[in-house]
C-alpha cells in the first residue's frame, strides 16, 4: 500500500520564532527601535496607499541604504542566521518525520509567510522545508536586491496553499490553474495542517479547515493573544490552540501526532473501500 502524504504548513514571525524576523539584527544595524521602524512604515503605506508587504519590502532597502549598509541575498540570510527559535524548534521536524516514519506516512513541511524567505533560508531550519514560500527580491549583478520578485500577504497566501494541494510548487508554474482531480493531487487539503498566530492566518486556516484538514493556532506564553484563540477556537474558525512550545511531549507535538495518526487511519480506510471496489 502506498504511503499517503501529510504537509504541515507553518507562518513564520510568532509562529516557530517569537519576535518579527527583522527585530532581532536588522534594527539594531539601523540604530532603531522596532516600535520606531512599524510607525514610520505605516504611515508610509497610508501616504502612498501602498500594499503593506512590498512597503516593508521597499523600507527594509531604503532605510539600510540611509544607513550605508548594503542589503544582499548573503547579507539577509546572515540577518537570518540570528533570528531566535521557540523551544523544540530545532528537533522538532526530525521528531515528526520519524513519526510519521514509524506510522509509514511522508511528512512534509512548508513555509508561507509575509516575511522575507532570504532571511528564512538563513535560519538553522531552512533545510527542513520542502518549498519556502515568503516575500523575496530580484536582484542585481552585485546581489543586491532591486525589485520584489514575490510578495505575499495574508491573502494572496492561500495560493501557496493550493500549489502545495496541486503540486504545482515552482512559483512560476501556471498548471496550478488547471484541474487536478482530487485523488491525483499531490496532497489533499484532508492532509494538510496549518499552524499560525494571528489573525492574518485566518484565510489559510479557513481554506484548510473548509477543505477538511486542521488548524492549530499557537500562542506565546502568557500572552493575550490566547483569548483571541480561544475566541477563534469557539466559533470553530480553528481546530485547535497550543503554546508555542515545540518540545518533545508538549500540546503542540501531542496534537499533531495524533492528526497525523488520524490522517494514516483514514487514508487506510480509503484504500481499502478502492481496492474492494476494484474487485467487484
Amino acid at each position: 500500500m502506498k504511503k499517503p502524504t501529510i504537509a504541515i504548513c507553518y507562518d513564520f514571525d510568532m509562529t516557530l520564532s517569537p519576535k518579527n524576523m527583522q527585530e532581532f539584527d536588522f534594527f539594531n544595524d539601523l540604530n532603531t527601535t522596532a516600535d520606531e521602524f512599524w510607525d514610520d512604515q505605516a504611515k508610509f503605506i497610508e501616504k502612498n496607499k501602498s500594499d503593506r508587504m512590498l512597503a516593508n519590502m521597499f523600507s527594509m532597502v531604503d532605510k539600510a541604504k540611509q544607513h550605508g549598509i548594503i542589503l544582499t541575498k548573503q547579507k539577509f540570510a546572515e540577518y537570518g542566521s540570528k533570528i531566535k527559535l521557540y523551544n523544540g524548534v530545532e528537533t522538532w521536524f526530525d521528531r515528526i518525520n520519524e513519526y510519521g516514519n514509524e506510522l509509514g506516512v511522508k511528512i512534509e513541511h512548508y513555509i508561507v509567510s509575509s516575511g522575507i524567505k532570504e532571511m528564512i533560508e538563513g535560519t538553522s531550519i531552512s533545510k527542513y522545508f520542502k518549498k519556502i514560500y515568503a516575500c523575496s527580491y530580484i536582484y542585481n549583478e552585485h546581489g543586491e536586491p532591486i525589485w520584489p520578485a514575490i510578495s505575499v500577504n495574508y491573502t494572496n497566501k492561500t495560493q501557496f496553499l493550493y500549489r502545495v494541494n496541486k503540486g504545482c510548487l515552482d512559483e512560476t508554474d501556471d498548471s496550478i490553474n488547471e484541474f487536478i482531480d482530487h485523488e491525483n493531487r499531490l496532497v489533499p487539503f484532508e492532509n494538510m495542517i496549518y499552524i499560525g498566530d494571528s489573525d492574518t492566518d485566518i484565510p489559510c486556516m479557513r481554506l484548510v479547515m473548509k477543505s477538511g484538514g486542521k488548524a492549530i493556532g499557537v500562542y506565546q506564553k502568557n500572552s493575550p493573544k490566547k483569548a483571541y484563540l480561544i475566541e477563534l477556537l469557539a466559533k470553530n474558525k480553528i481546530n485547535y490552540i497550543a503554546e508555542t512550545d515545540y518540545s518533545k511531549g508538549k500540546m503542540l507535538e501531542i496534537i499533531v501526532k495524533e492528526i497525523i495518526k488520524s490522517d494514516k487511519i483514514n487514508f487506510t480506510l480509503k484504500e481499502l473501500s478502492r481496492a474492494q471496489k476494484n474487485n467487484m
